[in-house]
């Protein structure tokens, strides 16, 4: 088990011990209004940690957030999943430009939507393939089902993937049932953030020959020494788990349940199915920040990495521009585009909160976020678990102040 550790004070690394006290406030006071249950915030400069804080609660029974503590990561798990294909694009095993069907042949003559709904939709033949490349950007024309703006959701919603995982199916046999409905567009022509992932996931393990979790087991968490991370937590690690918590209609917070991770699970989701400590995140950020490289062990190509993290939106656009959507009409979108597996921000003018050019991340729907930011040598990560009913400001928020810290 790794523990994360703060190694230098805040103004060996450029930051203001300050106004990581008015962050650290900021959080506290949202435990205290019962926003949150708690959380862990960390930053590092130069891959050495020089903020670390865990305040409030874990669970019901009171028991401290601990820099051991374990969160559900949910969609964070995606850049996982994108790494891992990309060391087979490296090994010539998998290339960008593959078309999905040729490793999985039910997606080999994909559909788009073409008008209707319900039972009267149309469909036409994609105007070119579905590409390896379309998963890793949510270009792909999939969806999910929990969206409520298009025909093509309610079809997920009909053959009962309102958790993006078809009814006593495995990682395999949910894949099949995407492939059997139609895409939303033409793949490669717009963004829609979608059970892409998933797919991407099913296709890591025809390729390698390994199911899901053994293969990024062996491949990326052992090499990083990410030692709590995986898609099931043991007796052990049980203890240090967070619990799940909802938003209630006073806006007060309960126990809900969360993915389950009591042993393996039938489904593996490279969408969105890890969980982790914050040392195993910040090794992973790690990785990132150093081009593919950590302590001697190189899992990908700086220039693979450089790859991942630039936009490649149609047209250069951003995400707000590039959604099918009126759900992706939301400033928190403008000036962020999507790189592959993670957002990429290409115009900071533009953002919703201060940002810089280049710094890429991801978040997971149980509020917790990551970002690298190159050009300060700075990574952040930010966990709790609360799942929102409707987007909140806690991001917009920790970024403002995160930036106000910065000193050079």
């Amino acid at each position: 088990m790794g523990v994360l550790r703060q190694e230098i004070r805040p103004e060996e690394a450029g930051l203001d011990a300050g106004a990581l006290d008015r962050l650290d406030r900021h959080c506290a006071r949202l435990v205290d209004a019962g926003k949150l249950p708690g959380f862990l915030v960390s930053l590092a400069r130069g891959g050495r940690v020089a903020h670390l804080t865990a305040y409030g609660a874990r669970d019901a029974a009171g028991l401290p957030v601990e820099n051991d503590t374990l969160w559900r990561i949910y969609s964070m798990t995606k850049p996982v999943t994108t790494v891992g294909a990309l060391m087979l694009v490296e090994e010539g095993l998998l290339s960008l430009d593959d078309p999905v069907g040729r490793h999985l042949p039910a997606f080999a003559a994909p559909r788009v939507y073409d008008g209707g709904s319900g039972d009267s939709v149309r469909t036409r033949p994609a105007a070119g393939p579905l590409l390896v490349r379309h998963l890793m950007t949510h270009t792909a024309g999939l969806t999910f089902a929990f969206y409520h703006a298009h025909p093509v959701d309610a079809l997920y919603r009909g053959a009962g993937l309102e958790s993006s995982v078809a009814p006593g199916a495995d990682l395999a046999g949910t894949t099949d049932v995407y492939a059997s409905l139609p895409l939303q567009f033409d793949p490669g022509t717009q963004w829609n953030y979608s059970v892409a992932s998933n797919v991407l996931g099913r296709i890591i393990e025809v390729v390698s020959g390994r199911p899901l979790d053994e293969y990024l087991a062996e491949r990326v968490f052992r090499p990083l020494g990410m030692t709590d991370a995986g898609f099931e937590v043991t007796d052990e690690q049980a203890g240090r788990l967070a619990e799940m918590y909802g938003e209630s209609d006073t806006g007060g917070i309960h126990p809900i349940p969360g993915l389950p991770l009591r042993g393996r699970p039938r489904f593996l989701s490279g969408s969105g199915g890890m969980v982790a400590s914050a040392h195993d995140w910040h090794r992973f950020m790690e990785l990132l920040r150093r081009r593919g490289e950590l302590d001697g062990t190189r899992l990908l190509d700086p220039a693979t990495v450089d790859l991942m993290t630039r936009n490649h939106l149609p047209g250069g656009a951003d995400l707000r521009a590039s959604g099918s959507r009126p759900a992706h009409d939301e400033p928190g979108n403008e000036g962020v585009g999507f790189g592959l597996g993670v957002s990429v921000v290409i115009d900071p003018c533009r953002t919703q909160s201060p940002s810089a050019p280049g710094a890429y991340g991801w978040s997971g729907v149980a509020t917790t976020t990551f970002w690298v930011d190159p050009g300060r040598d700075l990574t952040v990560q930010f966990h709790t678990q609360v799942r929102p009913r409707s987007s909140h400001t806690v991001f917009r928020d920790l970024k403002r102040l995160v930036h106000e810290a910065v000193t050079h």
